[in-house]
């Protein structure tokens, strides 16, 4: 098998996302883990990933701090994956990888959910990306600057 490049020392924040979330089998446990599933055999039935894969990638999203084993919620003697805050944390990544989906599927029709408020059942609006003092920002309103050195870090060509 051949082995994966490591992104982690990239010093693009993409780049290390993609290194910490690993492939679409890591981001599917990881929607599956959103929409409540806890247990091996629930990621195994629902996506259908053979057991050796499915407990390579469990065991990555749980060695990066995206999910953690708890004692079973039932109080038997198995394990559960919960996600962490960390793991939580890819939920707005989530929405919009869908919504991009939803915008430029060449088959919407064949979609199978909508994504709706749980209060008033209605479609939930398309993210934005807004300045701090609220204004709608799109690729020609952002710029990417060097992160400020601060004190004790040293640069990437330090020792």
């Amino acid at each position: 098998m051949v082995k994966r490049t490591s992104l982690e020392d990239a010093g693009c924040p993409i780049a290390r996302s993609l290194d910490a979330l690993g492939d679409w089998w890591s981001l599917l446990i990881i929607r599956d883990a959103l929409l409540g599933k806890r247990r091996f055999g629930e990621f195994q039935k629902n996506l259908g990933l053979a057991k050796n894969i499915l407990t390579v990638r469990l065991r990555t999203l749980v060695d990066r701090g995206i999910l953690a084993l708890a004692p079973a919620s039932d109080g038997s003697a198995y394990q559960e994956y919960v996600l962490t805050p960390k793991g939580r944390g890819v939920f707005p990544i989530m929405v919009a990888l869908r919504q991009w989906s939803e915008e430029f599927d060449e088959r919407p029709d064949e979609l199978d959910t909508i994504l709706v408020d749980r209060e008033n059942g209605k479609p939930v609006r398309k993210l934005e990306l807004r300045a701090q003092d609220g204004r709608l920002l799109s690729q020609t309103d952002i710029a990417m600057k060097p992160t400020p050195v601060k004190r004790g870090r040293r640069s990437a060509a330090s020792p």
